[in-house]
């Protein structure tokens, strides 16, 4: 087991998480949403392979918190500063994941921790953002300063590590939780999921 598996997310309070779901979804649905991914998110993660699991996270636990992960605090500042304190706490290898890919697998998150000191593993989102970063040695600084939440992040931060001189391996390309429709397309891509679980009851209710 080599390496360290993060995931960085938010407490899924309504009106904290997946805000852009509304008004398909009202801001206590979207929070059920964004609960079920992040259970789904965390089965993955804990299921796979790896040293340490840690959540870095933004509000307190709840129940939906499962045995196995240590739990520290998200620094202040802005993303790309508590993307960067997140690779601080390692030692080694780390590959750090969000919770707006339901759809993630053990098989998907492995050979992003199978990195020499000078890899890094890269997992772009459609929406040109990434949903997956790993570094084969901390280097916070590589984060500090990416634009984040732009069409152009993806490109940024992967320049970011070529620039380093770290051979990039490319990870499966994803699709990120942040509209309905993307909830819906991704859904469809994990039926068996939490997540498409509380889509489908909600959408029967007549949410959408």
């Amino acid at each position: 087991m080599n390496g360290t598996l993060l995931v960085i997310a938010k407490s899924p309070l309504p009106g904290r998480v997946k805000t852009r779901l509304t008004p398909a979804f009202s801001p206590q649905q979207a929070a059920r949403l964004a609960e079920a991914a992040l259970r789904d998110t965390l089965d993955a993660v804990r299921a796979t392979p790896a040293r340490r699991r840690v959540l870095v996270l933004d509000g307190a636990p709840g129940t939906w918190l499962t045995p196995g992960f240590d739990v520290v605090a998200q620094c202040g500042g802005g993303l790309d500063e508590r993307l960067a304190h997140a690779f601080g706490l390692c030692e080694g290898p780390a590959l750090l994941v969000g919770m707006d890919t339901p759809q993630l697998t053990p098989a998907m998150l492995a050979p992003g921790l199978e990195l020499a000191a000078d890899e890094a593993a890269f997992g772009a989102a459609e929406d040109g953002g990434f949903w997956a970063l790993g570094l084969g040695a901390p280097r916070p600084a590589l984060l500090r300063g990416v634009p984040m939440s732009t069409p152009s992040t993806g490109a940024v931060q992967r320049a970011r590590l070529v620039k380093a001189g770290l051979r990039v391996r490319e990870l499966a390309v994803l699709r990120d939780v942040d509209t309905a429709d993307d909830a819906f397309a991704v859904a469809a891509l994990a039926p068996r999921s939490r997540f498409a679980a509380v889509l489908t009851s909600l959408a029967g209710a007549g949410a959408r």
